[in-house]
């Protein structure tokens, strides 16, 4: 039995987990204790918690995935920005949230501007973050479906990879959707913090088995191409002159303008304005031990990149030092980057050491899927349920609606991630990093420039404005990114909207950029109504 020993180490992972997750029940019966952990969470766990809801299971496959395909560190560029903007994070939005004692970070656009505000900004969060998310959980499960096609039957139809993908990620889902329902974000932190050691360790030790097997740190820095780091853009050939270099730059995922200028808006988008993120913030005992572990998260991510994208290389290595190994093709007969660690995990590493790599990977999921439940549930309970149905009279009703929110997200989450498997057994060329980083950047663009207009201002936006600001930056950004062109095609309708050649066709580094800049310039030109002018809480 050569998968003994994996498959105890997995186990284990599992009843650790969950065994963790459910001890916290009884500290979670309270509003404030399911969705803030009664604000007395240690910075160091929120740290954690941090880490492992951005170093997905997409992250975990998709960067090494672009190490293998661009041979670079140009990913890590993005890191610049994502320092910079939880500065910014930590200096201007934790404070305010804090000063306003939110529960669901959509309460403070209510205070500042109005309900309909709230509203629309927290149904821009469950949308994304339900797409987002719910398309990334099949990841994990590209492993448990490719272990299928190497062992078992490596002629396995699209349909059968669909049923597979559909059966592993309904068990992650289930098993994950237990421990949040019951233990509430507490079980999510507590969890994560084990998840990221266990995620550390799988990738501290699948760089040193690859290391040992390609020739060590010689081979790896042999084989990266140029440019190794910083990437500084090129113009577009078709455009000479200043605008033909700044079209091509913004056609571009990775230069060096990405990271201080694409990358800080994605950051401020995702952790100043995304439920997820900053419920997990808040949990922490006041405002300096958030922004603590929020600005240490962002140095934590430097390495950790550094990890994934020099594995990635390395597999280059390996893979063109045993051209006898038939890795898994692309729809263009390419190898599919995506499956490149994965078939290494499954293939060439030892027992034991695949076991603990594999907890890995589903420690990613799990991490990520719990914190997006838990999120998901106290937005919609605390910006729209209670609104609609009422809210009950003790905390164990309104505790008890919450999980059933947990519940019902599980199930909308499974339904999604679904869609995305079907789509990928059918498209298996589709790359997996801009794949999820595209769905914030549609939308998240607009939610960043109306809160940018309700911290940054005092007496700009109001619920009518900010309605017309928030459709134009989705617009905007729609046009830009090519979506209109997508969409045109899928139903069959031509090439979309007709476009001069000199309009650029953006990347997803830059569509968060686009629509706060649109948003916020639309949003100040309307002026707050009196009753909104009043001086903010205390601190």
């Amino acid at each position: 039995m050569p998968h003994l020993l994996d498959a105890l180490v997995i186990i284990g992972y599992f009843v650790l987990i969950i065994g963790i997750g459910l001890s916290q029940r009884s500290r979670s019966g309270s509003v404030e204790g399911f969705t803030l952990g009664d604000r007395q969470i240690a910075w160091w766990a929120v740290l954690a918690s941090i880490l492992a809801a951005e170093i997905s299971a997409g992250t975990f496959f998709g960067a090494p995935g672009e190490g293998y395909a661009l041979r670079n560190y140009t990913y890590i560029q993005l890191m610049a920005g994502y320092l910079l903007a939880r500065v910014v994070v930590s200096a201007v939005f934790i404070p305010a949230y804090y000063r306003h004692n939110v529960v669901s970070v959509y309460e403070f656009l209510e205070a500042r501007f109005g309900p309909k505000t709230r509203r629309r900004s927290s149904a821009v969060f469950l949308v994304t973050r339900l797409l987002a998310s719910g398309s990334r959980l099949w990841v994990p499960t590209v492993l448990l479906v490719l272990a299928w096609k190497v062992f078992i039957d490596p002629k396995t139809t699209p349909m059968q990879e669909f049923w597979l993908y559909a059966a592993a990620l309904v068990g992650i889902t289930v098993l994950t959707s237990i421990y949040t329902t019951l233990g509430g974000i507490r079980a999510v932190i507590w969890t994560d913090v084990i998840q990221v050691v266990i995620l550390f360790s799988a990738l501290g030790f699948g760089l040193w088995h690859l290391l040992g097997h390609t020739g060590g740190w010689s081979a790896l820095f042999g084989a990266i191409q140029e440019p190794a780091l910083i990437d500084w853009g090129r113009p577009d050939p078709d455009h000479p002159g200043a605008w033909g270099w700044i079209k091509g730059v913004l056609e571009s995922e990775y230069t060096i303008w990405t990271a201080f200028l694409g990358s800080t808006f994605v950051t401020l988008a995702t952790h100043g304005t995304d439920q997820d993120m900053v419920q997990r913030m808040l949990t922490a005992k006041n405002k300096s031990q958030s922004a603590k572990a929020t600005i240490l998260s962002g140095i934590a991510d430097i390495p950790v990149n550094f990890m994934v994208l020099s594995i990635g290389i390395l597999l280059f290595v390996f893979y063109q030092q045993h051209p006898e190994i038939i890795l898994p093709k692309n729809a263009k007969g390419a190898p599919d980057s995506s499956q490149v660690f994965p078939f290494f995990i499954l293939t060439s590493m030892p027992s034991g050491l695949r076991g603990l790599v594999i907890a890995g990977v589903l420690a990613t999921a799990m991490g990520s899927l719990s914190t997006a439940l838990n999120s998901l549930a106290t937005s919609y309970v605390r910006d729209f349920h209670f609104r609609w149905f009422g809210e009950p009279d003790t905390d164990a009703g309104k505790v008890r609606v919450l999980r059933l929110g947990t519940v019902l997200f599980a199930a909308f989450m499974i339904t999604v991630a679904l869609g995305t498997a079907w789509v990928k057994a059918h498209n298996p060329s589709l790359r997996i990093i801009p794949i999820i980083l595209g769905i914030f950047g549609y939308t998240y663009g607009s939610l960043l420039g109306v809160f940018m207009a309700g911290l940054f201002t005092k007496s700009r936006g109001n619920d009518f404005g900010n309605g017309i600001a928030m459709l134009a930056g989705f617009l905007v950004v729609g046009y830009l990114s090519g979506l209109d062109k997508d969409l045109a095609a899928t139903l069959g309708l031509g090439g979309g909207i007709p476009r001069p050649a000199w309009v650029p066709e953006i990347e997803f580094p830059w569509r968060i950029l686009f629509g706060t800049m649109v948003t916020f310039g639309i949003a100040i030109c309307f002026k707050t109504p009196k009753d909104k002018l009043t001086p903010p809480p205390a601190a």
